[in-house]
């Protein structure tokens, strides 16, 4: 690979020898932006998406990055267009070249211009996060013919955080009408809110899978949370928790309701998971309905960090659901370019 970057052109290229035929690899080719895309690294990146089937004049792309397919031989070469209104002026290329009759090379490569921020934005994270997204792909197609990974890429902690960042939206919104198995539970609500948060097309649609996620590995700052909270409850007479106040006590195939009812306050937790052509929308709701004054009380500081608390933890999921596999974690891709 090579990389000419700066305020002039940016040439960036990466490349990979497979032990297959080049008509084998133009296969994969083919399916990219597909929905069983078996190229593009989703759902740890957005997914590559088209207005129409790949083909010259197919509209898309990925994420905030918006291009268009220019020249397109099926098997071989699609090229794309960017979108100048993104910060570069230029292309990139997936073409796919034949070693002999048992081995081709697939090779990406970009030229450009930045302009306006995209200047500044290339060196300091751009250029990374293509990198590895690059070297990801190279993986997928690697997999996809031998079955492994030689030298899997390595993400990085600003990549990481980038990729994060771009494939997982969190909000604080209101209990949603399609919660049903906890809008059946109880019309009292002391306390009711709800976060929701955007993943990417590959993730789990399993809403005991989110729940497991979400409950059962919390952020480091939520477990020291609870163990204060247990620390200071008796002193107001209220009972300590335990891992039972997040044990499953319905489910649907979309939602599932977890809670407990204690001697201050009845809890629930609704898992809703919404999936759609473009990802899923998973949804954290939490209902309480108060018994006594004692649990009046509790409620009244819960309430101060609650909201805080589950965006935390729905954050802390959905990034372990989108992230680099394992398999993913050992060759940066600085490793593979060199600077031009």
């Amino acid at each position: 690979m090579a990389m000419a970057s700066g305020i002039g052109t940016i040439v960036n290229v990466h490349e990979r020898e497979l032990p297959a035929s080049a008509d084998a690899v133009g296969q994969l080719l083919d399916r990219i932006g597909s929905v069983d895309d078996p190229l593009w690294p989703a759902p740890t990146w957005p997914p590559m998406r088209f207005d129409r089937p790949l083909g010259v004049g197919a509209d898309g792309g990925h994420g905030a990055i918006r291009y268009r397919v220019a020249r397109y031989e099926p098997g071989r070469v699609i090229e794309f267009a960017f979108d100048p209104a993104i910060g570069l002026d230029g292309i990139h290329v997936l073409e796919v070249q034949p070693r002999g009759t048992d081995r081709c090379v697939l090779r990406h490569r970009l030229v450009g211009r930045p302009t306006g921020a995209m200047r500044l934005m290339w060196p300091l994270v751009v250029r990374a996060c293509h990198d590895a997204v690059l070297e990801h792909l190279l993986d997928n197609a690697e997999r996809a013919v031998t079955g492994t990974v030689r030298e899997p890429v390595r993400y990085g902690r600003r990549v990481r955080l980038a990729a994060a960042a771009e494939s997982v939206r969190v909000r604080a919104v209101p209990v949603p009408a399609g919660a049903g198995l906890l809008n059946a539970w109880s019309a009292r609500r002391d306390l009711a809110d709800a976060i929701a948060v955007r993943v990417p097309p590959g993730t789990s649609t399993d809403p005991q899978d989110w729940a497991d996620r979400i409950f059962r590995d919390p952020p480091a700052v939520v477990l020291a949370l609870l163990r204060l909270r247990n620390a200071l409850v008796p002193l107001i007479g209220v009972e300590r928790g335990d891992a039972t106040a997040f044990a499953t006590v319905a489910r649907t195939d979309r939602e599932v309701l977890l809670g407990v009812d204690a001697s201050h306050l009845d809890f629930r937790a609704s898992v809703l998971v919404e999936p759609d052509e473009s990802g899923s929308t998973v949804t954290v709701s939490a209902v309480a309905a108060v018994r006594t004054r004692a649990g009046r009380a509790y409620l009244a500081v819960v309430r101060l960090v609650h909201p805080a608390v589950i965006w935390a933890m729905v954050r802390r999921a959905a990034r372990r659901a989108t992230a680099p596999t394992a398999a993913s974690l050992r060759r940066t891709p600085d490793q593979q370019c060199r600077q031009a």
